[in-house]
């Protein structure tokens, strides 16, 4: 018999309209005593059954829910369903790049808290909740059966998880895990450093989005094709689509050497190193740079990390947005296009256009909307999960006025 979370009766129906959490302040009382799997019955005030949830009473966010199936039983052959299940999601929707994505998006699968990328034959995981933590080997028990990968790596070295009680590690979790990768992304070949990368490696998150810049890099002035600045490039993702798809020249700027160096063996990989200058810059004084040389280009793409991780750091994050949005609008020719990002969650998509519109007004530009975009499809989101819609994708057309 599980214990009972009785919510109290004047709380807002998140529950009901299919958000995953539950939070301290939504909880009336807890009934029972909680099992070794941590699981729990989430409960209306009229006791009326609404989810299961994986508890953990010393964290804000209480109860995270992971099925309506009041019977549930978590164990191995749970994870196994709900992990084939996801991939099957992915094999659906990108049919022949399902080899390398993001094949568990916690929530959204319904596996809250659990993060896993595959690279070809190499998983890389991140588990984000005390809920997951308590079935952490069964989960790897589950991934091996599922994919028989060669290697597992554990990227458990996000701060999200000292706010769930967890201690942060990395390291390989089972077989061999090669220090890069190798994985195919639009036809395109790329690097990838999965114990060193960012986040579990990659971005998978914008392969359609790297995808839709490929009408922008071509056709100016005759047949050449663009000029274009890549500002925050990373591992060089957007500035070898770029280059393959007709780019006549890419400068591309990181403030990151590491990264830098993966970038250039991802240019070499596809054969535009030629087409291609990587400056180690920051990217705020290297585009205020620009703009006082009076430099321009056809194309500028801005692929920014989070400036706001947190509600605070939001109007400081607003600056931020506005400055390199109105330097990079300075320096794109008439009729040329601006490929702007924000994957700050706290940044709201009505804010972003309005920082960007902000940025125009001031840089005396007129912007027509080509494209408008979120997360790529093997980041599904969950219909009424605000948290879930974090990055936002736009592509302009700039005039002067």
């Amino acid at each position: 018999m599980r214990a009972k979370m009785v919510l109290h009766r004047n709380r807002k129906r998140r529950i009901e309209a299919g958000h995953p959490w539950v939070y301290q302040s939504e909880v009336n009382r807890v009934e029972g005593d909680i099992g070794p799997d941590g699981t729990i019955e989430i409960v209306n005030h009229q006791g009326v059954f609404l989810a299961l949830g994986m508890y953990n009473p010393d964290s804000q966010m209480v109860a995270r829910v992971f099925s309506y199936n009041r019977d549930e039983v978590v164990n191995e052959g749970f994870f196994i369903q709900r992990i084939a299940e996801a991939y099957a999601y992915r094999q659906r929707f990108l049919g022949g790049q399902s080899e390398s994505c993001r094949i568990v998006y916690g929530e959204a699968d319904f596996l809250p808290g659990l993060i896993v990328d595959k690279y070809r034959d190499v998983l890389s995981v991140q588990i984000l909740s005390l809920g997951m933590e308590r079935f952490k080997n069964t989960i790897r028990s589950a991934l091996v059966h599922v994919f028989s990968p060669r290697g597992i790596f554990l990227r458990n070295d996000v701060p999200v998880r000292r706010l769930e009680g967890l201690p942060l590690e990395t390291g390989v979790w089972m077989g061999d895990v090669p220090d890069r990768i190798e994985i195919e992304e639009n036809g395109m070949r790329f690097l990838v450093d999965i114990p060193e990368g960012q986040k579990t490696g990659y971005f998978f998150d914008q392969r359609e989005n790297r995808a839709a810049i490929a009408p922008l890099m071509t056709g100016w002035r005759g047949d050449k094709g663009a000029d274009v600045l890549e500002c925050f490039c990373h591992t060089g993702a957007f500035t070898v689509h770029a280059a393959k798809y007709g780019a006549h020249h890419v400068t591309a700027v990181d403030i990151s050497e590491s990264a830098i160096q993966v970038a250039q063996a991802n240019a070499a990989l596809n054969e535009v190193a030629e087409r291609v200058d990587f400056v180690a810059a920051n990217a705020f004084d290297f585009l205020r740079d620009e703009e006082t040389a009076k430099r321009s280009y056809d194309v500028v793409i801005l692929d920014p990390p989070a400036f706001a991780k947190s509600k605070r750091a939001l109007e400081g994050a607003l600056r931020g947005y506005k400055e390199i949005n109105l330097r990079g609008l300075k320096l794109v020719r008439d009729g040329g296009f601006l490929v702007t990002a924000s994957c700050s969650y706290h940044l709201r998509p009505e804010m972003f256009r309005d920082v960007i519109l902000d940025a125009a007004v001031d840089a005396h530009k007129v912007l027509r909307l080509v494209h408008w975009a979120g997360a790529g499809k093997d980041h599904p989101e969950i219909a009424g999960v605000d948290e879930g819609h974090y990055l936002k994708f736009a592509i302009y057309e700039v005039r002067s006025r």
